[in-house]
């Protein structure tokens, strides 16, 4: 419930300010007007600042095309150039770049653990840790899957994902509060 609100007011947020002629207050009034500026203040602080602002700027990427070895939204991303790329704009942390480097420089949490703004591990070439995502809550997360796809968000309840889940690693730092309800 946390993350479709949370998804569906970035999106209004960002079709209101794409628009011509919407002023950020009309987009203030509508958003109050819904009640939806207060839910998004309970979401931030129930989940922590710090990993709000980082799930937050990963969903500015939906949609960015899949590109292997891709560090960036202007020529594509792959996995951990994904992860990387968010983590350094939105904490200034710079990360390894390849996946199984990211968890090597990670802390292992118990899945149960998870918070928004940890990693994700699966293994989908047949080798430990060759894919990574960010966790976004409610059993999400969003990653830069495969060549034609594009950056989006998946349940790590799909049987592919949980056939393959590797483990959660939390960014040494990065810890935030328990949210109520994860």
């Amino acid at each position: 419930m946390r993350f479709t609100l949370l998804v569906t007011s970035l999106l209004l947020a960002a079709s209101a300010q794409a628009s011509p002629g919407h002023s950020g207050d009309d987009m203030d009034k509508f958003m109050a007007d819904k009640g939806l500026l207060n839910r998004i203040d309970h979401v931030r602080q129930s989940v922590g600042y710090r990993a709000s602002e980082l799930v937050v700027n990963a969903m500015g990427f939906l949609g960015v095309p899949y590109r292997r070895g891709g560090n960036s939204a202007e020529t594509g991303f792959d996995c951990s150039g994904f992860v990387r790329a968010i983590y350094e704009q939105s904490i200034g942390l710079v990360l390894p770049r390849r996946a199984e480097q990211q968890a090597a420089a990670t802390e292992n949490i118990d899945k149960k653990d998870l918070q928004p703004g940890d990693l994700v591990f699966f293994n989908t070439l047949k080798r430990t840790f060759s894919h990574v995502g960010i966790y976004v809550g409610d059993g999400k997360f969003i990653h830069s899957p495969k060549p034609g796809a594009e950056v989006r968000v998946e349940s790590m309840g799909v049987a592919y994902w949980a056939r393959r889940f590797d483990g959660a690693r939390r960014v040494p730092g990065t810890s935030t509060s328990p949210a109520s309800g994860e």
